[in-house]
């Protein structure tokens, strides 16, 4: 009776070890994906507000430059 029940134990965990490295890996995974996609809208966020600073730029100089104000980094300069 104790062979059988030892049996038993033994297969029992090991399936309870194999269910549980395969939950670990698809959560793994998931995380990998979400983590990969949130990067990804952050990179495009980052590129988009760059370009967005640098067109918001290129109207300060024109607007400024009739003016005879010359912008340098960011202080104003006039002339």
């Amino acid at each position: 009776m104790g062979y059988v029940l030892r049996v038993r134990l033994a297969s029992f965990f090991a399936g309870a070890a194999t269910a549980s490295f395969a939950g670990l890996y698809l959560l793994y995974k998931d995380f990998k994906v979400a983590h990969d996609a949130i990067s990804q809208q952050v990179i495009i966020k980052i590129s988009k507000n760059k370009r967005n600073l640098c067109i918001l730029g290129l109207i300060l100089q024109s607007i400024c430059n009739p003016f005879g104000i010359v912008m340098k980094g960011s202080n104003l300069w006039f002339i």
